[in-house]
């Protein structure tokens, strides 16, 4: 169990959340363009995620890939320190005295998931702006003279035109994805972490820093991909997938209900335009996560913090 590292924690994640989005976003652009353009009537249609990532590059260059991730890592970070610091701080309240290094369930999943729910009414507007300006390069529909400046803009307008609910449409989509995707990352993250450690507690002092790098890698790319593969995904990239549609609409007065959008999504294109943007995902999930993972632990030892 780990010490009351009150603002420490928050410090942690926030550098968790810096590396992701470093990482991540040029996968994440990929993906939300394919949903954008693969569920709805919005032109050209992608066949798969490296159709898309090359015509980004053909037509933008590599700073298409980056589009939108102002937002992002201003987003991504206050989010993930919330997330991390809340988490951690919430586990160790839940398990009170009890010194266990054995992962709890009962004590990581509502720990992750209230922290991902809290964490969806910062991340709903962050992401709002940054699908709004990913769906703007190669190949989008939406008129030159109608399209933002610069993430500021699209968030000055949006409040301007929709006012402050406009700025949270897909906040309940969100807010559900969050709690569920967390609950199953950090159940797995925490699961790895002890079996890995649990094996090689017997290696040498001197190779402990490669050891933890090692662990590092490998639970939290792991846990990225478990949200991506476990049963549980099959709801939340479908939540996903809504969420995006939502956001991205141009329609202020369109449906903000993402299972009526997936009904309507599933009439269009069947099971599989529900799911789009799978291939991304999986791509983007190990090396994302892992580089989460392994700045949140280190940061954790360069501030100080004890942890089991």
């Amino acid at each position: 169990m780990r010490d009351s590292s009150g603002y420490k924690e928050y410090v942690a994640g926030l550098l968790a959340g810096v590396a992701t989005v470093g990482i991540g976003h040029p996968f994440d652009t990929v993906k939300v363009k394919m949903q954008m353009h693969n569920t709805v009537d919005h032109g050209i249609t992608y066949r798969n995620g490296l159709h898309c990532t090359a015509r980004i590059l053909r037509t933008e260059g590599i700073k298409g890939l980056y589009r939108g991730a102002t937002s992002s890592f201003v987003g991504v970070a206050f989010e993930s320190s919330l997330l991390f610091g809340m988490y951690s701080q919430m586990k160790q309240s839940l398990q009170g005295n009890v010194q266990s290094v054995v992962p709890q369930p009962h004590v990581i999943i509502p720990s992750a998931a209230s922290g991902g729910a809290v964490i969806s009414f910062i991340l709903c507007p962050s992401e709002l702006v940054k699908c709004r300006m990913q769906v703007q390069g190669t190949d989008s529909l939406i008129p030159i003279s109608s399209r933002y400046a610069s993430p500021l803009d699209c968030a000055i307008k949006t409040v301007k035109e929709d006012g402050v609910r406009g700025i949270f449409r897909g906040g309940f989509t969100t807010l559900l994805r969050e709690a569920t995707g967390n609950a199953v990352f950090f159940s797995v993250y925490e699961y790895v972490r002890y079996q890995m450690h649990l094996q090689l507690n017997s290696a040498s002092s001197g190779h402990k820093n490669l050891i933890d790098l090692g662990v590092g890698v490998l639970s939290g790319g792991l846990s990225g991909i478990a949200v991506c593969i476990f049963p549980f995904w099959c709801a939340v990239l479908p939540l996903d997938v809504a969420k995006t549609i939502i956001q991205t609409s141009a329609d202020k007065n369109s449906s903000g209900n993402p299972f009526h959008i997936l009904s309507s999504i599933y009439r269009r294109a069947g099971l599989k335009g529900c799911y789009t943007g799978l291939g991304p995902t999986i791509v983007r999930a190990f090396p994302a996560n892992a580089a989460a993972i392994v700045s949140w632990e280190v940061a954790i030892k360069l501030l100080g913090i004890k942890r089991e």
